[in-house]
């Protein structure tokens, strides 16, 4: 299991917090911080469900946490008020002990994520739609802000944070539409000949209907024609109960399950 999945990840979370302008980060008490080898993201002000903001990535993959790293994490997001966030553990994560200081530090096992990768294979063929994909611009920005945050349980405040998205250094940030009225939204990342898909949604009135195959067929195209020699996304691992249209979605792309992050998080209340 390569580690570039997560570490594209990271890059695309550090350029997301980067695209912020001053006065919003302090409004929304976004920060960063490294700690040990980790990436720690905090958003102090998003609700409880917005754990896509407020998560920490690249724990133990250099081997060099200590327990004290655990609890200078959960110290952080504590100190800025944020009941609910995820530590991403990747399977192979050192030291051995890791997981028992999560557990130590009062956080329990939550709801994996399924990685996925694909390389340069060619893209299958996907169902014509009547709606349309391209790139966004300046003037989308809201709507791309809106229909994320509401998809990713973000709450509204945060939907000017993501707004941010477009223009972002490194991002290209996509959207389909239904004549003028915007459908769905994605958003791909790419550095160092890896491609990262995030930010994948679709506005209750459009779902079923195409948006996220063309989108996803978008990025993937663009990534190739960009010379990436590895795309990854992910989604939460499957559940009993879960119809997983975006997990199928992703497969009928091409793409293959890569492993299963590991997520820890506090207790909910």
């Amino acid at each position: 299991m390569s580690n570039e999945s997560e570490t594209i990840e990271r890059h695309a979370i550090a350029a997301f917090h980067a695209a912020a302008p001053p006065q919003l980060r302090a409004r929304l008490g976004l920060q960063t911080a490294e700690v040990g080898g980790a990436l720690v993201s905090i958003a102090a002000k998003a609700p409880a469900s917005a754990i896509v903001a407020n998560r920490t990535i690249g724990l133990g993959l250099d081997g060099a946490e200590t327990q004290e790293t655990i609890q200078r994490i959960v110290a952080l997001y504590r100190d800025a008020g944020v009941a609910r966030h995820f530590v991403h553990v990747h399977p192979d994560s050192q030291p051995v002990d890791l997981r028992g200081w999560l557990q130590d530090a009062g956080l329990e096992k939550a709801r994996g994520w399924m990685k996925f990768k694909r390389g340069r294979d060619t893209l299958p063929a996907i169902r014509e739609t009547h709606l349309t994909v391209r790139h966004a611009e300046s003037a989308d920005a809201p709507a791309f802000g809106r229909i994320v945050a509401d998809a990713f349980d973000l709450g509204p405040d945060l939907a000017d944070w993501v707004a941010c998205l477009v223009g972002a250094e490194g991002w290209h940030i996509y959207m389909s539409f239904d004549g003028n009225e915007p459908a769905g939204t994605g958003g791909l990342y790419v550095r160092d000949g890896v491609g990262y898909c995030d930010w994948g949604a679709t506005a209750p009135a459009f779902r079923q209907r195409g948006s996220q195959s063309a989108l996803l067929h978008r990025r993937v195209t663009d990534a190739l024609n960009m010379g990436c020699r590895l795309i990854v996304t992910e989604i939460g691992e499957e559940v009993p109960g879960d119809p997983q249209h975006s997990y199928n979605n992703i497969l009928r792309m091409g793409f293959a399950e890569d492993f299963v992050r590991e997520n820890y998080a506090p207790p909910r209340p």
